[in-house]
């Protein structure tokens, strides 16, 4: 069995299932228990296979410390929004913006201080722009399209204190493992970031659509809500961030105090020592600045900073005497957000293991040798990456899918492995972006008011012109990199 055709069948039935029931968990299910009783064809024998594969990659060490980072983190972020971070670093810029282009700018400029998670930065971004968007004479197509160009199309760029990093890490080192490359993952990854195009080519089109041109011909919706807001005697240039604000899902709760500080200082304090604690786990072992980053363990670096900031936010939070109950069943809440990630990342680690045992890269390595021109490869994936993630609405759930798949083909036919990472990212990038399925689409056009399938039609247009250029850039570099 070992090499055949069969090696095929648990990731066959993934995708059909994912895109049928909208998730991406039900069919690495069903995947999963197809392997297993593929290894173990028996009742009992099987399903002490597939508890043996869960447990045995969900505590490998690097797994479980993704797990406890994402839970940690997830956490963190819920304390900043209990103890009115997020409302207060809203009410701190919102009321500076007097103009469309200051506010477009805004939008650019706090993805520096919000970077570090799509959805979070989406929950903090758009209630202002949301506040300021009748007197501004913007409209909401407008105002989501740019917060979404300059969400996960900018995390998936970012190599440090993002709640994406782990997992990129992971799904890359688990394909590399599968083809016997030993390289660190962490610097494989960072090498195929150039080669995330689709993420350069939208936001490039989100700079053209914030300054150079109205996104969808909207502009009038803006005028025609201030000229409504001036005739039943309203100001229209009046902020009503409070009201708006305290409704905004997932942003901060109903009273919450506005301490922007309690935001700031927790994400400096992460950035920096992600910074700082990578150079120093990585500096006795290069002589150069840059190499000391590229040596680190940056996964054990990433949940040392993340661990050291929670605990220094808390005393923080103590000290203004928020109540240790309330904090920590916030933190739990957060975390406990992300749970459904954590066990789609536990499917994908124990279908890649049990794929792989039945001979996956054995078969492939077979089939393609000489077969598949290397300068198709990454072209290829991206399209069919960007079918499946936009059917399926997750990026990381696509990147589990294609990622042993992409690495497998590229290593046996020749083709160029970096780029075909690339290529694999930038698909789950599109799928995030475009799809009415993805969590950002849903929870933007949750806050904004905005009809999900019509917002989710007018973006398709831009997103699928981006696609095509990401496209024939990969065809593009596929024949330079080879």
């Amino acid at each position: 069995m070992e090499g055949s055709w069969i090696a095929l069948l648990p990731f066959l039935v993934v995708i059909p299932i994912s895109i049928v029931t909208k998730q991406v968990q039900p069919g690495l299910l069903v995947g999963l228990i197809l392997g297993s009783y593929l290894k173990q064809p028996d009742i009992l024998g099987g399903v002490k296979t597939l508890i043996g594969y869960i447990v045995d990659n969900m505590v490998k060490q690097n797994n479980i410390r993704i797990i406890i980072f994402l839970y940690v983190f997830a956490g963190l972020i819920s304390l900043t929004k209990l103890t009115g971070g997020i409302k207060g670093f809203v009410n701190l810029v919102g009321h500076k913006v007097k103009t469309k282009g200051a506010a477009m700018l805004l939008t650019w400029l706090s993805t520096i201080a919000t970077f570090s998670d799509p959805d979070f930065r989406i929950v903090t971004i758009a209630p202002i722009m949301k506040a300021l968007r009748q007197r501004l004479q913007i409209s909401k197509q407008e105002i989501g399209f740019v917060i979404e160009a300059t969400s996960n199309p900018v995390v998936v760029l970012i190599p440090v204190a993002t709640a994406f990093v782990g997992y990129m890490v992971s799904v890359t080192g688990t394909a590399l493992q599968h083809v016997g490359i030993k390289e660190a993952p962490y610097i494989i990854y960072i090498k195929s970031i150039p080669f995330n195009f689709f993420s350069y080519v939208i936001i490039a089109l989100g700079i053209y659509y914030s300054f150079f041109r109205d996104f969808g011909g909207k502009k009038r919706e803006g005028k025609s809500e201030a000229s409504n807001a001036r005739a039943n005697g309203q100001d229209p240039n009046s902020l009503q961030g409070e009201e708006d604000l305290e409704e905004c899902y997932r942003a901060f709760e109903k009273d919450t105090q506005s301490k922007p500080w309690n935001l700031i200082l927790p994400l400096i304090s992460v950035l920096v020592g992600t910074i700082f604690l990578s150079w120093w786990d990585g500096h006795l072992k290069s002589s150069s600045f840059m190499g000391a980053f590229l040596k680190a363990d940056a996964l054990g670096v990433m949940l040392e900073a993340v661990f050291i900031s929670l605990f220094l936010s808390l005393i923080f939070y103590l000290c203004q005497h928020f109540s240790v109950a309330k904090l920590v069943t916030h933190f739990i809440k957060g975390g406990n957000e992300l749970v459904s990630v954590i066990i789609m990342l536990t499917l994908i680690w124990a279908l890649s293991a049990v794929s792989e045992d039945l001979g996956f890269s054995k078969y492939i390595a077979a089939q393609v040798a000489g077969r598949v021109p290397h300068a198709f490869i990454a072209p290829v994936m991206f399209l069919l990456g960007g079918l499946i993630s936009y059917f399926i609405g997750s990026s990381w759930g696509t990147w589990g899918l294609l990622m042993p798949l992409g690495v497998t083909l590229a290593h046996q036919s020749g083709g160029n492995i970096l780029l075909v990472i690339g290529a694999v990212f930038a698909s789950g990038t599109f799928g995030a972006f475009a799809s009415p399925l993805s969590d950002n689409t849903v929870t933007l056009c949750t806050i904004l008011d905005l009809p999900v399938m019509e917002y989710s039609r007018l973006k398709l247009k831009p997103a699928l012109l981006a696609a095509a250029i990401t496209t024939v850039l990969f065809g593009v570099a596929a024949m330079v990199f080879h």
